[in-house]
């Protein structure tokens, strides 16, 4: 038995142990952080044919290969455009002239198709319809003076679309693919241009975001959502799980919607998403914000949440990819997806780049004597805690990195040029089990400091 006086408190045994556990790990930062890190890559860009100065207003992929977008009206013609080979070229597959502009396109299967949008050809208004895949379509006639802005097609027979005009607007639907359509409401200078339908009862509709109303027996009647919002997408994974543009997700049904957290702050310049799509209850991406980079303009993010968006982390494509904001994304699966501006855009077939960043905000701009990298506050910490760092050097390329006790990279908090000035970024640990990580400053593919902190739940 040792004597009293030599007993280690277990407070000194524990701090003795990671201690032990620190510098037995570092071999392996040091093998890790050896290899340069480069810009966010895995995303290519891809380019539109020449369609005279139009822009996108919709896309939509069916599979891997095929895909359709839409565009607005230049000398009052419009283009359906279609691609075979999952974006990489695209060609024009449909046009209207006359007074005509496309605003949405979807598709239920493969081959059944629908174009939304102002289609005039004299004496009616229409929507355009294919059965083949693309290869030819045909016109649907509807309500005549009916502008719609938007639509959602639940089936060949059922298709609801909207009109924001305050006179013949509102909502109409068919339920026999066309051959007729029901006024279903009239709102006036109220009129929505938003609709979404979570099946033949339920559904949303909108105008920006003044309002929400709901329907839960397919249209016949709409109830206001009073302090909701509107929204430019929706979805939901079942009848009281969804989210909607703004960013907010319901759990009831859509009575009530709580704000979720983008990332934000520092010279992130918004996080407003405008359009996502959902890969089950955990998977979602998103896009609509973009971030100023010094020296190179603004540079569109894409956003991915895989915990049902309790926590968003964003990454930035090669910023020799200059698109400024992204405004439409499909993914096939969780591996082969497109982000697209009203122009041109990019795609992954490996789900994006490994790297996710977290926001980092430039707290100081006066230049410090050396680089340095802080504890983390607090430390223990639940679930979250704070990071900061110092740079004395103007462009200078900052990796910030998160590990586990294997030495296994779990986090990238910072990877991109920075000026000189003091810096902080959040560490969440919400996803990972209680312990002892490790997170490590790198500059210019040098190692500069590595720090232990400790995750208490």
């Amino acid at each position: 038995m040792k004597p009293d006086s030599i007993k280690q408190s277990p407070n000194k045994t524990l701090n003795r142990l990671t201690d032990i556990l620190f510098y037995s790990v570092m071999f392996i930062f040091i093998v890790a952080l050896a290899f340069p890190h480069n810009q966010v890559g895995n995303w290519y860009q891809q380019f539109l044919p020449n369609i005279s100065g139009r822009q996108i207003n919709d896309i939509t992929f069916t599979d891997s290969l095929n895909g359709f977008a839409v565009t607005n009206e230049v000398s009052d013609t419009s283009f359906v455009l279609r691609t075979t080979n999952g974006g990489d070229s695209w060609s024009i597959n449909h046009f209207d002239t006359g007074i005509c502009s496309y605003y949405s396109v979807q598709f239920i299967n493969s081959n059944t198709g629908f174009v939304s949008g102002f289609i005039n050809n004299g004496s009616n208004y229409r929507l355009l319809k294919t059965t083949n895949s693309g290869n030819t379509w045909i016109y649907i006639d509807h309500t005549s003076d009916i502008v719609a802005l938007d639509m959602h097609v639940l089936s060949v027979d059922t298709i609801w679309v909207v009109d924001s005009g305050s006179l013949t607007g509102g909502v109409f639907r068919t339920t026999n693919g066309g051959a007729s359509w029901d006024q279903q409401l009239n709102l006036g200078n109220l009129n929505p241009n938003h609709i979404y339908m979570f099946n033949g009862r339920i559904g949303f509709i909108a105008e920006d975001n003044s309002y929400l109303r709901k329907t839960t027996d397919g249209g016949i009647s709409w109830n206001v959502i009073n302090g909701a919002g509107g929204f430019t997408d929706m979805f939901f994974t079942d009848s009281l799980t969804g989210w909607k543009t703004s960013f907010q997700k319901t759990t009831d049904g859509g009575l009530n919607w709580v704000n979720q957290t983008l990332p934000q702050g520092g010279n992130i310049i918004t996080s407003q998403i405008v359009k996502f799509i959902n890969l089950g209850s955990d998977t979602i991406w998103g896009v609509g914000g973009h971030i100023f980079l010094a020296g190179q303009g603004n540079r569109g993010m894409i956003y991915r949440t895989i915990n049902s968006g309790n926590n968003w982390l964003f990454q930035i494509p090669d910023t020799s990819i200059n698109i400024g904001v992204y405004r439409y994304t499909d993914f096939y699966n969780k591996s082969i997806g497109w982000a697209y501006s009203t122009g041109p855009g990019i795609h992954t077939t490996s789900g994006g780049d490994p790297i996710w960043l977290t926001p980092v905000q430039q707290i100081g701009t006066e230049v410090p004597q050396e680089y340095k990298l802080y504890q983390n506050y607090p430390n223990p910490f639940n679930p979250k805690t704070n990071i900061k760092y110092q740079i004395p050097k103007n462009n200078s390329s900052v990796l910030l990195t998160v590990f586990d006790l294997t030495g296994r990279e779990i986090a990238t908090l910072v990877n991109q040029k920075q000026s000189a000035g003091t810096y902080e970024v959040d560490f969440d640990g919400s996803n990972y089990s209680s312990g002892i990580y490790f997170y490590s400053l790198t500059v210019a593919g040098k190692i500069i400091e590595t720090k232990k902190m400790i995750l208490l739940k």
